[in-house]
C-alpha cells in the first residue's frame, strides 16, 4: 500500500486488546452494517427455492444477489491488502471465465440460503476487522486491468470501502424489487 509499509504486514499483526472504533472508521462500519442488513432482510422467512427464484425479467434472484455481493466484498477486501493481483486481469478473461462469473448471480444446485448467508456473514466479519485494523485508509493500489476502469487509476482503501457500500446498497434495492415481486413483502413501507 505505501512504499515503506505494506498493509498486509499491519493487517495481520497481533493488536492485543481491541481498541474502540471511532470517527470515520466507525461511520464506515455502521454504514456497511446498515446496508448489509437491508440486503439480508429481503430474504427473511424464505426457503431455498424462493431464494433461488427469478421474479423479474433479469437473471437475478435473492440468493444470487447475496452471493454476488459476498464475492464483490471478498475480492475488494483482498484488493485492499494485496493490490490488483487479488482480482486478476479482467481484460484477459475468456468466455468460459465470464460464464463462470454468471454463476455468482444465481443459486446453484446444492446451495442453500443459510449457506449463502453464512458465507456473507463470514466475509463481512473479515472486512469489518480490516476496517478496524488497517493502518491507513489513504493507502492505495493501482486498479486491476478492466475495460470499465480508467487506465492507471488508483483507489485508496477508503475509496474501495465506499465502493463496497455502494455495491451493497444498490443490490439491496434490487433485492427489494425481487422480494416484492416474489410475494409482496417489502423492506420498508
Amino acid at each position: 500500500m505505501t512504499e515503506t509499509t505494506p498493509v498486509h504486514e499491519h493487517a495481520t499483526r497481533d493488536l492485543g486488546e481491541a481498541q474502540p472504533v471511532t470517527g470515520e472508521r466507525a461511520d464506515l462500519l455502521e454504514t456497511l452494517a446498515k446496508h448489509r442488513q437491508f440486503l439480508r432482510f429481503t430474504t427473511r422467512d424464505l426457503d431455498d427455492e424462493q431464494a433461488g427464484r427469478r421474479t423479474t425479467a433479469s437473471e437475478l434472484c435473492l440468493g444470487g444477489l447475496i452471493k454476488h455481493v459476498t464475492a464483490v466484498e471478498r475480492n475488494w477486501a483482498r484488493f485492499i491488502v494485496e493490490g490488483p493481483s487479488a482480482m486478476g486481469d479482467f481484460t484477459a478473461m475468456t468466455e468460459a471465465d465470464w460464464a463462470r462469473r454468471v454463476d455468482e448471480f444465481r443459486m446453484l444446485p446444492g446451495e442453500t440460503l443459510a449457506g449463502v448467508l453464512d458465507d456473507y456473514a463470514e466475509v463481512a466479519g473479515r472486512t469489518d476487522e480490516l476496517v478496524r485494523t488497517l493502518p491507513d485508509l489513504n493507502a492505495a493500489h493501482p486498479l486491476p486491468k478492466a475495460p470499465w476502469f480508467e487506465p492507471d487509476a488508483r483507489w485508496s482503501a477508503r475509496r474501495v470501502l465506499m465502493h463496497i457500500i455502494a455495491e451493497t446498497a444498490q443490490h439491496a434495492g434490487h433485492a427489494d424489487i425481487i422480494r416484492e415481486s416474489l410475494d409482496g413483502a417489502k423492506s420498508m413501507g
